[in-house]
């Protein structure tokens, strides 16, 4: 059974676009779910953990997410997806920047596993388009 932090599979349609979209998905299970609190579902990743740095932390882990949205650009999948892909980045980071409670708010708020699911959806429609 897929929880809210699982990405959904694309159709198992192979075309130029899906070494990129596997990349995106990869990175963000790295950066939001990765890794499981045990005895719980909850999920965090990467981004999580490097946000606890204090100050530099959550400017550190926009660098991937900057990856995240390149790739997105190179698969052309529109202004609207970009610019809610850039929101979610920026209230990730904006999040992140609140001592104690924003490092809890981080594994709550999963702008990586977001931005993959938009990516999907956009190539997705794209590919329907086709």
């Amino acid at each position: 059974m897929m929880s809210e932090d699982d990405i959904p599979d694309l159709d198992s349609y192979e075309d130029e676009w899906t070494p990129r979209i596997q990349r995106i998905e990869k990175l963000a299970e790295l950066l939001d779910s990765k890794f499981t609190i045990p005895g719980t579902t909850i999920k965090f990743g990467w981004d999580a953990i490097i946000g606890l740095i204090p100050v530099a932390g959550d400017t550190l882990t926009v660098l991937p997410q900057c990856y995240l949205l390149y790739e997105a650009i190179r698969l052309k999948v529109g202004y609207k997806v970009l610019a809610r892909m850039l929101l979610n980045v920026l209230i990730d980071w904006l999040i992140g920047a609140i001592p104690v409670l924003g490092d809890l708010l981080d594994v709550a708020f999963k702008s990586n596993v977001m931005n993959a699911k938009l990516v999907a959806e956009a190539m997705r429609e794209k590919r329907v388009e086709m």
